[in-house]
């Protein structure tokens, strides 16, 4: 009998309903299509969790997570908190404690241009051409996760940035395998120069770097690196780094392809993964159909490569790529020639049941129709 993947989808807040929605869709396709049996649970987490229960993450919602072979996420995030200073609860301690909680060390996140979007990056065609980067952030530690502390003047505060071997050695060993694999160069990025905890990462990288010989290893401190993406983004293959300089660097690199819509990631630890957009919840998009489901999406393709379904996801990402070359896309990629949040959806699916043979005709999109029968 075939194995039931269970997955836990948490939805979250803004337009995380939306696009999880569609990667919900083309997830219930892979299986129709492969013979894969999915079984998908649904719970609260965020400002929608807050506002039900007043826990961002409930008790629940994190069995649900810990019992499930993957986590779909969506987004987090809510203008009431945003704008609130004094607020006491909020809805990304859901995510943090839910990272915690799972263990999930390592953050993944791919960063590649598509051809015909090329025009839609804020940088030109001959830096951006070719870009082709996979980013591995430690997810559970540093500065995000050390011990914090306003007096009660709120006059004075602190951040503690701490980090031990273990927690540098896991995220680094997945980081130079999936070197390997690449074009074999790894990039450590951190401020050595300045901080204790830098020093450290260099050292144990260092070490490990010698059970990969066929990988090159190099150094750039963190705000050269900041100006590197944007001069020369094609120099990186993988980079590695810390928690807070991941989050800067990849949020930078993140709008190389054109839009933060594309984007998708994948937290992993030695027993769960996660899987979501890096967008956010973009509250102003929420409900208006104008949301991009790509990024999504290729979250549920990062999916399948973790539940080791590898030729669904590689049809998956064939068929995302076969909706970006034929211009079915929503308004952030095409502003005269658009589709909706779920209309991009229902053409990815589509091409993932039928390829060529598919009802959507490309003639027909240019036409500005969306199928034929």
């Amino acid at each position: 009998m075939s194995k039931t993947y269970k997955i836990a989808v948490l939805a979250g807040d803004g337009i995380g309903p939306e696009v999880t929605k569609e990667s919900v869709k083309i997830l219930k396709v892979i299986g129709e299509t492969f013979q894969y049996k999915f079984q998908f649970d649904y719970g609260s987490v965020g400002a929608e969790a807050i506002y039900q229960t007043g826990n961002p993450l409930p008790d629940e919602t994190l069995a649900l997570c810990k019992n499930s072979d993957a986590v779909l996420f969506g987004a987090i995030g809510d203008p009431a908190f945003d704008n609130n200073p004094d607020a006491k609860v909020r809805p990304e301690q859901g995510l943090l404690k839910l990272r915690k909680e799972l263990g999930l060390f390592a953050n993944i996140r791919p960063i590649k241009t598509y051809a015909s979007l090329i025009k839609k990056s804020p940088l030109k065609k001959e830096i951006v051409d070719g870009t082709d980067i996979q980013i591995y952030r430690e997810l559970i530690s540093g500065i995000y996760f050390g011990e914090k502390f306003t007096d009660e003047n709120g006059e004075y505060a602190y951040d503690l940035c701490k980090y031990s071997r273990e927690e540098i050695i896991g995220i680094t060993h997945l980081a130079f395998q999936d070197a390997q694999k690449r074009k074999k160069k790894l990039t450590l990025i951190d401020k050595a120069n300045v901080l204790d905890t830098s020093r450290l990462w260099r050292k144990i990288v260092k070490e490990i770097a010698v059970e990969y010989p066929d990988v090159a290893l190099d150094f750039m401190f963190v705000d050269n690196a900041a100006m590197q993406m944007i001069l020369n983004p094609k120099q990186f293959d993988v980079i590695l780094t810390e928690n807070m300089f991941g989050d800067i660097i990849s949020d930078e690199a993140s709008v190389i392809g054109g839009s933060i819509g594309l984007l998708p990631s994948a937290s992993i630890g030695e027993d769960n993964g996660l899987f979501e957009p890096i967008h956010g919840s973009y509250p102003q998009a929420k409900g208006k159909g104008i949301a991009n489901p790509i990024a999504s999406i290729l979250s549920a393709a990062m999916l399948l490569d973790y539940l080791e379904l590898d030729q669904a996801a590689d049809k998956l990402r064939k068929s995302v790529e076969h909706a970006i070359e034929s211009k079915f896309v929503t308004i952030d990629l095409n502003a005269e020639q658009h589709y909706t949040t779920s209309e991009v959806g229902d053409f990815i699916a589509d091409y993932i049941k039928f390829s060529e043979k598919s009802y959507y005709n490309l003639e027909n999109i240019q036409l500005g129709k969306s199928t034929i029968v």
